[in-house]
């Protein structure tokens, strides 16, 4: 897609606004909407204009990019009053970066496409570090052609674009990723705390195997955040929740055995009922140092 056509943008949050402004960085035209009208400020004094509605933003968009929480606030986004299908031209290409129900996004596209709009579902794995870095991977599914047109698009905000099959592929992709993940992170909140209460460094426990087979992109991203006791959001405990339950829900539909998904489920909703849902989802060591009594803190 040329950068002197029109791109609407739609959610302006933790993540949809640094991608937004990679976007604005690489050259792209930007339309630009959310109901945090701060958000879309930012946005308009970086070079965005104005949204009045996503139904404005779709009328004046040949592409249109939407980054929201979950299923609902897509629907109500795409079909909702002054929603994106009210707006949208035949051929406008909708690309849904929302991390979603894979049945979802297809009762979107179909829906879309009796209108002539065709429908990419493209999430994406990195959380906000990476969002502002631009180096997210991006894991996209729908037809070939109109993934195609808005790939260099996409590389604007991820350095890894990748199309894994027809409309609903991107979100099973990452629904894999979300419990991998999970479970990765599980995996090095029970082992450092068991590390800890043996009496050893975790710091030092960490620089030991980072180099073996348990080094992971999780181990090096999280472990000097729970050390420094920093769980300021990238990516937020009750966001990872609402994956987990799709993930769990999409296996329940395929008769797939989930048991690790949900037992890392039901850790992360102590963790909410803690009063935690906001804390980042390395936040999750704090499960396993309330149980054992002590904190995995230290320096690298």
């Amino acid at each position: 897609m040329e950068k002197n056509s029109k791109t609407g943008f739609i959610g302006l949050g933790i993540m949809g606004k640094p991608m937004a402004r990679n976007l604005l960085k690489a050259g792209y035209q930007l339309i630009v909407y959310d109901i945090n009208k701060e958000a879309v400020k930012e946005l308009v004094e970086a070079g965005a204009a104005e949204g009045k509605s996503s139904a404005d933003v779709a009328s004046q968009s040949d592409v249109i990019i939407t980054m929201l929480p979950n299923s609902p606030e897509v629907e109500q986004v795409v079909l909702g009053p002054d929603g994106i299908l009210t707006g949208a031209g035949q051929g406008t290409i909708l690309v849904d970066m929302s991390s979603i129900a894979p049945l979802a996004t297809r009762a979107l596209s179909e829906k879309l496409s009796e209108k002539g709009v065709i429908m990419l579902d493209a999430p994406v794995s990195g959380g906000e570090p990476k969002a502002v870095e631009g180096t997210l991977a991006i894991m996209a599914g729908g037809p070939e052609d109109a993934f195609n047109k808005v790939k260099d698009m996409l590389s604007a905000m991820g350095s890894s674009v990748t199309l894994v099959g027809e409309i609903g592929s991107g979100n099973v992709t990452k629904l894999a990723n979300q419990i991998i993940v999970a479970l990765n992170i599980a995996a090095v909140g029970e082992a450092m705390v068991l590390a800890k209460k043996a009496g050893v460094d975790p710091g030092k426990v960490y620089q030991a195997i980072r180099g073996g087979l348990a080094g992971s992109t999780v181990l090096d991203a999280k472990m000097p955040l729970i050390l420094a006791g920093n769980f300021k959001p990238g990516f937020r405990i009750e966001l990872h929740i609402k994956d987990l339950m799709n993930a769990i829900d999409t296996a329940n539909e395929l008769n797939v055995n989930a048991i690790l998904t949900e037992k890392v489920l039901g850790i992360m909703e102590t963790l909410r009922d803690d009063g935690k849902a906001k804390d980042d989802h390395g936040g999750l060591i704090q499960y396993y140092e309330k149980l054992a009594g002590t904190e995995v803190r230290g320096k690298l």
